[in-house]
């Protein structure tokens, strides 16, 4: 156990090679929606054909995620991260070669997001936990989770100056050869949850770490919350753009707004991350739902000048993925670090149900309206339901099992 403990990387390069996975693998997706219009332009598909694209990319970055963690909790994260980088850097190589809704499916929705999905929070937050002493694991899941802000900050903008500087076909080949600067991450979060076992712990299969998981009242409503913020992560990552279009405002405020959610998003993550184990987690999912619901509704309100773009986004920023580390954290609690991957990967899945239907809705809502209002008002109510669902939550471990 001693030799074990001496062979494990340190500290800040662990959460340098998981927080730098995030940031280019979730950069790349995040900053997508600014390449909808130029796609449609090209195309000719439509919008809604290809939201449809961007949604079911939201939903197979959700489908992966169990899979990808029962498959690191066995044979470690390594070759799990190994494979999903290359696939998010194949598919967005690929996706200006698309001229079909259902290309566009495979190269968005299947190759990307499923690579991303490999190369995700459920993969990395496990990895990081089983690598890290667990009294700083709360901090530490903040601050992997900031590093998909800190992508998203710095990709937007490379982005939106490499579709000015060489178009938008060589701009999303540059971000796919850009995201294979992490490929050495993998080597160092190599391992799998056996590692975490305690001596005489006994072993559990995957299938019944799920079937107790799915029995468990307080895991099931924190999957349902998780939804929710789904439904608003994946609606503001591919329309915000849009949005900022039907304000009459030039193109480079979209830029600029996704910037500031993944730079405001970095404050939110490391400062929930400080939060978790000094509040209940629960209520800071609740108030994290609760504040989107009436920052939304303020800037339904609000004039749409630029600055206002820039103070919602900024604001949503702060609740972008902070929900992230008191819901890894409640699953770590719930059930331990054995299966972590593998049950946070489920209730991740349920975040991108939530995410395909906010990307493909507002797509379909905007062609038969002409606004994002009726997604605005579906957001808040949504908001205001996962506040509530998170109340009843109880936080002691449910149960403690490792993965056979």
């Amino acid at each position: 156990m001693i030799e074990n403990r001496r062979s494990q990387p340190a500290l800040w390069l662990v959460l340098l090679a998981a927080a730098g996975t995030f940031a280019l693998t979730m950069g790349t997706r995040q900053t997508m929606g600014l390449f909808l219009s130029p796609i449609n332009t090209s195309t000719g598909l439509g919008l809604g054909s290809i939201s449809l694209a961007f949604a079911f990319g939201q939903l197979f970055w959700g489908l992966t995620q169990p899979f990808a963690g029962a498959v690191a909790d066995r044979i470690g994260a390594g070759r799990v991260l190994l494979a999903g980088v290359l696939l998010v850097a194949l598919g967005t190589f690929i996706t200006p070669l698309m001229t079909s809704t259902v290309g566009l499916i495979f190269a968005i929705g299947v190759l990307s997001a499923g690579g991303a999905g490999m190369a995700g929070p459920a993969v990395l937050m496990a990895a990081t936990t089983r690598l890290l002493p667990p009294g700083r694991s709360g901090l530490a899941t903040g601050i992997v989770n900031a590093g998909g802000s800190f992508g998203q900050f710095v990709m937007a903008p490379i982005a939106a100056a490499l579709m000015l500087g060489v178009g938008w076909v060589a701009a999303l080949q540059i971000m796919g050869v850009i995201v294979l600067v992490c490929l050495p991450a993998a080597f160092l979060l190599r391992g799998n949850s056996l590692q975490a076992a305690p001596a005489g712990q006994k072993l559990v299969g995957t299938r019944e770490a799920i079937g107790t998981a799915l029995r468990t009242p307080s895991y099931l409503l924190l999957a349902a919350g998780f939804f929710v913020c789904g439904f608003h992560v994946a609606f503001l990552a591919t329309h915000l753009p849009g949005v900022v279009d039907t304000c009459g405002l030039p193109p480079q405020w979209a830029g600029w707004s996704l910037a500031m959610i993944g730079l405001f998003n970095i404050i939110g993550s490391v400062g929930m991350g400080w939060a978790v184990g000094r509040w209940r987690m629960k209520s800071l999912l609740s108030l994290v739902y609760a504040t989107r619901a009436v920052a939304v509704a303020v800037f339904l309100m609000a004039p749409k000048t630029g600055p206002v773009m820039l103070v919602f986004a900024a604001v949503m920023g702060l609740t972008f993925l902070s929900t992230v580390p008191p819901t890894a954290g409640l699953v770590a609690r719930f059930f331990g670090p054995a299966n972590m991957a593998t049950l946070f990967g489920l209730v991740l899945l349920t975040h991108q149900v939530g995410g395909f239907l906010g990307a493909w809705l507002g797509g379909k809502v905007f062609e038969a309206t002409g606004s994002y209002d009726w997604l605005w008002y579906a957001d808040i109510v949504l908001a205001v339901g996962a506040a509530l669902i998170h109340l009843p939550i109880k936080e002691a471990p449910q149960a403690r099992a490792v993965a056979a």
